[in-house]
């Protein structure tokens, strides 16, 4: 049973990997995660804020009146919020590269362009094997027009291909006018890869204290469905650019459906925080079953066989489904 595949230009024995999160804040964890089977392990997301906390920081330091920059470093949260600083954030790739033998991609989170882009390029030195790019952004300016962030955000790419070398994937939302033209778009500007996508962070309201109740929760199996659709429809698009699913993803079943969509990498991460990273290798074992029980040779030959291309009904990742459904729902 050939599991491999190839993902950002790696040959990979198999799509399972550790997604952005905890796993390689520390030597330890990023071992434990290689021992278990990861295919590579993503680092948790270095963010814009850190970068221009600390040039201001560094400014106000070296000028006669730093006091006035408070206001302006107040804006960002506490260096204690942040895990790991920037430097410190360089040192933890060096360090994981050191001890492990899989592939290690860094992280950068951010919305504007500007100098905190070129941190790709000290990543790529510290020794990162490849750059996830994680857009991540809640427009809240009327003023702002969504082609404005789309030009935007393609520039950021063309700018991070600029200054280093090695691969570069782009962390997506699925809140895009035209989700498809932008992939393209940013396949064009140089993309390695997509990863499908980002969790939006939803903020609830306490309405007794009247504050904003800010509060993490772990996916589930069901949030995967939204990924296919556009797994399945972005697969049947690019040119070159590789495909990795994110969010969702918790079962063998789910990985099966991802990888039918089009996805070449499966990330995992609130799973393996609910039930710890051995279940990686437990979801990996599984779908090897699957397939040699179904009789799949091999995972490309699965990869994108129900996509908008190959499946038996297209029409089904666009309006038909929803019309068909709709006209089925009666009232008891």
């Amino acid at each position: 049973m050939d599991l491999s595949t190839k993902y950002l230009g790696f040959e990979l024995p198999h799509p399972f990997m550790s997604g952005a999160g905890p796993f390689a804040d520390s030597v330890d964890s990023a071992k434990r995660v290689e021992d278990v089977g990861a295919a590579a392990i993503v680092m948790r997301s270095l963010f814009e804020e850190q970068l221009h906390q600390e040039e201001l920081a560094t400014y106000s330091s070296t000028e006669s009146h730093a006091d006035s920059f408070g206001e302006a470093l107040s804006y960002f949260p506490e260096p204690e919020d942040f895990v790991l600083g920037p430097q410190e954030y360089l040192d933890q790739v060096r360090h994981i590269k050191e001890a492990v033998d899989i592939p290690v991609f860094a992280s950068l989170n951010g919305y504007t362009l500007g100098g905190w882009l070129d941190s790709a390029a000290a990543l790529e030195q510290a020794g990162a094997d490849a750059l996830e790019l994680n857009l991540y952004y809640v427009p809240t300016d009327s003023a702002e027009s969504g082609i404005t962030i789309e030009e935007r955000s393609i520039e950021m790419v063309r700018e991070v291909k600029k200054v280093c070398r090695i691969p570069v994937s782009i962390k997506l939302s699925p809140f895009y006018t035209s989700l498809a033209h932008f992939a393209v778009s940013l396949e064009d500007a140089g993309a390695d890869g997509l990863v499908v996508f980002n969790r939006f962070f939803e903020p609830d309201i306490d309405i007794d204290e009247l504050e904003i109740k800010l509060e993490l929760e772990l996916s589930q199996s069901r949030e995967l469905l939204l990924r296919l659709r556009w797994l399945g429809i972005l697969s049947g698009h690019l040119k070159s650019a590789s495909l990795a699913v994110t969010g969702g993803v918790h079962t063998a079943t789910d990985a099966i459906k991802a990888v039918m969509a089009g996805a070449s990498a499966v990330q995992l991460v609130s799973v393996m925080l609910k039930q710890g990273p051995d279940v990686l290798s437990t979801v990996k074992a599984e779908m090897a079953a699957w397939m040699e029980e179904h009789e799949y040779e091999s995972v490309e030959s699965m990869r994108g066989s129900m996509n908008i291309l190959r499946c038996p009904k297209p029409e089904d990742l666009a309006r038909a489904n929803y019309m068909r459904l709709l006209q089925t729902w009666e009232m008891d």
